[in-house]
């Protein structure tokens, strides 16, 4: 691998998110303290339980957002949050791809990600011994600048990495960032197998990329559920539900999805989403992890 420098540039930040250091740092403080304890369990499998201790101890896998942090950045705390990096000695990212088709996943040539609170180091190791598996491709430079789903990580990442190792970004755990495309469940068990020494290991820690329903007329998803009547997809002319209201529908609906993650199975998470049809953009990442574990 040659030894050059080449740096991801933060292509979103300054419309996506703020290109401040000063404004970026003071808004992650903000979102990272508004998570106070004890938290409630919101998942089917967990309703009820709250941890009173963050990060939670072992959580090294978590799923967060990747919209324009207006929206998603005070939801991406909860997970960042709960983050256990403590025994970190590298960092994996996967986030779909939005822009570039693939049947499998993508790795970066990048040597550093930048952001506007500073560099990020990418784990050539990792990433060229998992290229030669044959598995998996390289990502040019404007596909890896041009997908957010990726880049909306790298503040949050770099944030929780400072203040667990130090402001000196050569002392962070080094980032392998992938790239999974609309992969086939046989894709998505072949890389879950390539991943699975990582996520057995306790020294890895996992970021998945993933809003989950994106509910509407312009994402062709109107699914509406209510208690005793068979789902149904609503329309323009549908009258406005109240029972219940079309936010709680959504809710159970991806509450499904989350109990599928719950169950460990990849299976169960396959079966959630062909039942619901929910638009979960990181459906194949949070596969790839799924038939990872599995292993």
């Amino acid at each position: 691998m040659a030894s050059k420098e080449v740096i991801r540039e933060a292509t979103h930040a300054d419309s996506w998110y703020s290109a401040s250091k000063s404004q970026l740092n003071t808004q992650l403080d903000g979102w990272l303290a508004a998570v106070k304890t004890p938290v409630k369990c919101i998942g089917p499998g967990t309703e009820g339980q709250s941890t009173a201790e963050l990060p939670v101890p072992g959580a090294r896998i978590i799923i967060a957002p990747h919209a324009g942090y207006s929206y998603s950045g005070p939801a991406a705390a909860w997970a960042y949050r709960s983050w256990d990096i403590s025994k970190a000695k590298r960092i994996f990212l996967l986030g779909p791809s939005h822009h570039h088709y693939l049947t499998k996943a993508a790795l970066t040539r990048c040597t550093h990600y930048a952001t506007p609170l500073g560099n990020l180091p990418i784990d050539r190791e990792t990433t060229a011994e998992l290229h030669k598996t044959g598995h998996f491709e390289w990502m040019s430079q404007s596909v890896d600048e041009d997908e957010h789903s990726l880049e909306m990580h790298l503040p949050y990442i770099y944030k929780m990495l400072s203040k667990t190792y130090g402001t000196n970004p050569t002392n962070f755990p080094p980032l392998t960032p992938i790239l999974i495309g609309n992969t086939s469940i046989p894709t998505e068990t072949l890389l879950g197998r390539l991943l699975a020494p990582h996520l057995a290991d306790p020294t890895t820690a996992f970021v998945i990329s993933s809003d989950f329903a994106h509910w509407g007329l312009r994402f062709s998803y109107t699914l509406y559920r209510s208690p005793g009547s068979p789902q149904t997809s609503l329309t323009k002319s549908s009258p406005p539900p109240r029972n219940p209201p079309i936010h709680e529908s959504i809710k159970r609906v991806d509450f499904e999805c989350i109990g599928a993650c719950e169950s460990g199975s990849h299976m169960a998470w396959l079966e959630a989403l062909e039942e619901t049809g929910n638009t979960v953009c990181g459906r194949h990442p949070i596969g790839v992890v799924m038939a990872g574990v599995e292993e």
